[in-house]
């Protein structure tokens, strides 16, 4: 029995080999082609010098070559390392030379990054460049191959030696508060928490591994449309969970608001995948300015990021049909809980979901917090959690303990848990302010002011002030020219929060910086705060 990505990818490819799996503008795979075409490109690995266990990165957006370079690479039995494209050539650098990465496989867009960076980064000694449209002319520098041309020149056979649960998946993340960290999983345990390995519904665990495949066989096929970008683990999943299952995925490199509506009518998805209000705010004002047949539309599902309650609202205005689900999790615990999200829901400082029997609040001496104490206390993660950060035991001593002979996972995440066991998230304790000794967070004083009519967007944070140590302040992006007062902002906050949870200083800028997996960058917004005046100061 072999729990392993690769293997459970095949169990559906051996049972719905002509379904189409992957679909783009103009082209699509069947399950039998993409098996093909990642067979071909892991035995050019191989034939790299690609052992088991050594990393190859990936530095590409939303491509179909991209989910075929995931699919080979788990095949081959290397360790994945996901590249954020936006990273400037410092970071990556970084993420080169700290994954101890002997391939990559990048985009050709990114080619004058990478070339610069190589110099520094002497293990990669070989890159597959996947053609996008840009420079396709060029001559190849020396140790670089063309995507296709790796795919062309190899066996497609499915002829590798059996593989291990043990086998790692790494996923890196941060960046916006540090250098960014790989954490290090074994794939059986990521394939619980995130790739359907527990029953979502009973919280059992999955004993078969053909039992996605064989499910996904036997009912229909959803069509599914991850729109984050596959450097965020929540949409590698997402892609995972639909090759799995025997499912299609609809895969689309850029974002856009009003054409992310035009893909779902065109290819009658049925799931689509967003982070929070960074996506979600914008896909419901497009479907504001013309009407579009979603009518195959059955769940959007948002994680990893703020998802306030008056957009979620929005969209269930406008979709009142779809199902609308709020998860949360991160790439330390995977999957954490979801909501069920209605219409005049209460809210209660931030996404509300049903943890899973894994999730809980701990107090600072690793003791449970129990049900309607009111307590705020560190989510925390038991059962199938990460083995480690890479390259960080210090990092990762303070990140996975043990309390009771119980290991934990601790991402630094504040929570409280409710009267009826659900859990309220409060945001990550690295970015919470301190204002006379209160501690406010971040994503609850967010999610008030997008509560306001003229407020798109904002990030919260704190300033050094002489008589409270900070002072919560917030940046905004509004819609049109709209500058309301802060006053008027304050006004629509203290209807959720206490007053001191209100910001006493506003900027107003043109867009938030975000992440691109949608995740607010709070180092940007205290340089910004840093390097400008007020608009309006209490």
């Amino acid at each position: 029995m072999a729990f392993t990505i690769a293997d459970l990818i095949e169990h559906s490819v051996d049972l719905n080999p002509e379904r189409v799996a992957l679909e783009t503008e103009g082209e699509s795979h069947t399950y039998a082609e993409l098996e093909a075409r990642a067979n071909a490109l892991a035995h050019t690995l191989r034939d790299l010098g690609i052992k088991p266990g050594d990393a190859v990165g990936l530095y590409s957006r939303n491509t179909v070559e991209a989910v075929e370079a995931m699919v080979a690479i788990f095949k081959a039995r290397a360790v994945m390392v996901n590249v954020n494209y936006r990273y400037v050539e410092g970071e990556l650098e970084h993420i080169f030379t700290d994954s101890g990465m002997k391939v990559l496989i990048h985009e050709r867009r990114y080619r004058d990054k990478v070339r610069n960076v190589l110099q520094n980064a002497p293990l990669i000694e070989r890159r597959i460049v996947i053609e996008d449209g840009t420079d396709e002319a060029g001559e190849l520098d020396p140790g670089e191959s063309r995507f296709e041309d790796a795919i062309a020149s190899s066996s497609t056979e499915r002829d590798f030696e059996p593989r291990s649960e043990d086998d790692l998946y790494m996923l890196y993340t941060g960046g916006t508060t540090g250098k960014p960290k790989g954490v290090v999983w074994r794939q059986e345990d990521i394939w619980r928490v995130l790739g359907g390995g527990i029953d979502w519904h009973t919280s059992e665990p999955v004993t078969d591994e053909w039992h996605l495949a064989r499910v996904g066989a036997e009912g229909g096929q959803l069509v599914r449309f991850p729109i984050p970008p596959f450097i965020h683990g929540g949409s590698q999943w997402a892609i995972f969970q639909s090759l799995m299952g025997g499912q299609k995925a609809v895969v689309y490199p850029e974002f856009d608001a009003a054409r992310s509506w035009e893909i779902v009518e065109k290819h009658k998805v049925n799931v689509v995948f967003i982070t929070g209000d960074a996506m979600g705010r914008p896909m419901v004002e497009a479907l504001a300015e013309r009407d579009y047949d979603l009518s195959s539309l059955v769940t959007v599902a948002s994680s990893a990021a703020l998802f306030s309650q008056n957009v979620k609202e929005e969209f269930l205005d406008r979709i009142p049909n779809a199902l609308l689900i709020d998860a949360i999790g991160s790439s330390e615990t995977g999957f954490g809980g979801l909501g069920i999200v209605s219409k005049g829901s209460p809210t209660s400082g931030g996404p509300r979901v049903t943890a899973d029997k894994q999730l809980h609040v701990l107090r600072e001496d690793g003791t449970v917090i129990e049900p309607g104490s009111g307590e705020i206390g560190t989510l925390a993660r038991s059962g199938h959690i990460p083995l480690r950060y890479h390259n960080d035991p210090e990092k990762s001593a303070k990140t996975f303990k043990e309390f009771g002979g119980v290991r934990y996972s601790l991402p630094g995440d504040f929570a409280r848990v409710e009267d009826d066991g659900s859990i309220t998230m409060l945001g990550r304790g690295s970015v919470s302010i301190n204002t006379g000794g209160e501690k406010v967070f971040p994503e609850e004083v967010e999610a008030a002011l997008k509560a306001h009519p003229d407020v798109f967007d904002t990030v919260v944070v704190g300033v050094p002030d002489d008589r409270f140590g900070q002072r919560v302040v917030a940046v905004v992006a509004t819609r049109g020219n709209a500058r309301p007062s802060l006053t008027d902002l304050n006004e629509v906050v203290r209807k959720e929060l206490a007053g001191y949870k209100c910001p006493r200083a506003v900027w107003f800028v043109d867009e938030i910086k975000r992440s691109p997996a949608g995740k607010p960058d709070y180092r940007w917004g205290a340089e910004h705060t840093a390097a400008h005046d007020a608009d309006e100061t209490l």
